[in-house]
C-alpha cells in the first residue's frame, strides 16, 4: 500500500468528523448553522461576563469586610454605637432609618402610583394618557441631586412651616409627631423618596396592567359589571405583578443616596418620632467613606455596603420572579 493511500482519509472517518462538528453546531445552534452558533456563543459570553462582574464585586466586598466580621460578628448587625474615635461599630441606626424611611415612603407612594397607572390605563383617553406618560417617566429620569436641592430650598421650609406644626398640635400625643421641628428628619427623607420612586412603580404598574388581556375587561362588563367592577378584576389579575413593582421601588428607595443624604439629617440614632434626623446606609457610605483612614473603619463601612448588595439583590431578585409571573400567565392565556 503507498503512502497516499495510507494517508487518505477514509469515508468513515470523514463522516465522523462530520458528525462531530454538527453536534457541536447543534449544541450551540438548534439550526446548525455556523453563523447562528458563533452568533449564540457571544450572546452566551456576554451574560456570562455579567455574572463574573457580579460574583467578582461579591468577593471584593466581602474580602474587604473580613476584619469587621471578625471584630463584630453577629453584634455588629445589633449594636446601637457607631463611634470611630473609640472603634466600635453597630448598624443597627443604619438599618432602621433605611427601613423606615423606605416603608415611609412606600406608604405615600403605592396609593398615588396604583391611581396614576389605573387612569392611564383604565379612565384616561389616548391623546391625554400620552403626554401624562410622558411625563411620569420623565420624572423617573431626575438625577436625585435635583431632588435634593429641590427638598432643600422648596419640600423642607414647606414641611417645617405647614405640615409638621399641625401634625405636631393635633397629635402629638403620639411618638411619631414629638420632636424638635426643623423640617430635616425621617419624614423629609421618606417623602423625597416617595416623589422618586413614584414613576417607577407608575410605569411598572401600567405595563403589567395594560398586559392584561382584553378578554377579561369583555367578559366582566358582559356579565354587567361597572367600570369600576372591572377595573377591580384586572387588578386582581395583575396582582403579582403589582407587588412586583412595589418590591421594585422598595429596592429603588433603599439603595437611593444623594437626595436622603441631603434631607434626612445624618444622625445615627433610633428615634419613634418622624421630626427626628436619622441616617442610611447609602448615606452614611456616602458621607463617611472618604473620611474612612483607619482599617476597621473602612471595613465596617463596606460590611454597611455588603448588607445593602444583598439586600437590594433579594428585593430585585423577588420583584422580577413575581412580574414574570404576570407575564407568563399572561402569555399562556393568549396562546389559549
Amino acid at each position: 500500500m503507498s503512502d497516499q493511500q495510507l494517508a487518505a482519509p477514509t469515508p468513515s472517518s470523514t463522516y465522523g468528523a462530520q458528525a462531530r462538528t454538527w453536534n457541536w453546531r447543534r449544541a450551540l445552534s438548534p439550526t446548525g448553522n455556523a453563523g447562528d452558533a458563533v452568533f449564540r456563543a457571544a450572546l452566551f459570553a456576554s451574560a456570562l461576563v455579567l455574572l463574573l462582574i457580579v460574583a467578582a464585586m461579591i468577593a471584593a466586598i466581602a474580602s474587604n469586610s473580613v476584619p469587621s466580621i471578625r471584630a463584630f460578628g453577629f453584634g455588629f448587625l445589633t449594636s446601637r454605637e457607631w463611634n470611630p474615635i473609640t472603634g466600635n461599630f453597630g448598624a443597627l441606626p443604619f438599618i432602621y432609618g433605611t427601613v423606615m424611611s423606605s416603608v415611609l415612603a412606600l406608604l405615600i407612594s403605592v396609593p398615588l402610583s396604583l391611581g396614576v397607572a389605573v387612569f392611564l390605563v383604565e379612565q384616561a383617553p389616548r391623546r391625554i394618557a400620552r403626554p401624562i406618560t410622558f411625563l411620569v417617566e420623565l420624572l423617573a429620569a431626575i438625577p436625585s441631586v435635583v431632588y435634593g436641592l429641590w427638598g432643600i430650598f422648596v419640600l423642607a421650609p414647606f414641611l417645617r412651616e405647614y405640615i409638621q406644626p399641625p401634625l405636631a398640635n393635633w397629635f402629638g400625643w403620639l411618638p411619631l409627631f414629638q420632636g424638635t421641628i426643623t423640617g430635616i428628619g425621617l419624614m423629609t427623607g421618606g417623602i423625597i423618596l416617595a416623589i422618586m420612586i413614584t414613576p417607577i412603580i407608575s410605569a411598572v404598574v401600567r405595563d403589567v396592567l395594560a398586559a392584561v388581556p382584553m378578554s377579561q375587561r369583555e367578559a366582566a362588563l358582559a356579565l354587567g359589571a361597572t367600570r369600576w367592577e372591572t377595573t377591580r378584576v384586572v387588578l386582581a389579575n395583575g396582582g403579582p405583578g403589582i407587588a412586583g413593582a412595589i418590591i421594585l421601588g422598595l429596592g429603588r428607595a433603599i439603595g437611593e443616596t444623594m437626595a436622603v443624604t441631603m434631607l434626612i439629617g445624618n444622625r445615627p440614632e433610633i428615634s419613634a418620632s418622624l421630626f427626628a434626623p436619622s441616617y442610611t446606609i447609602a448615606s452614611v457610605l456616602a458621607n463617611e467613606f472618604t473620611e474612612a483612614s483607619d482599617e476597621l473603619y473602612l471595613s465596617a463601612l463596606i460590611q454597611l455596603g455588603l448588607i445593602l448588595f444583598f439586600v437590594t439583590f433579594v428585593i430585585n431578585g423577588a420583584a422580577r420572579v413575581l412580574v414574570w409571573s404576570v407575564t407568563r400567565g399572561t402569555s399562556d392565556t393568549a396562546r389559549a
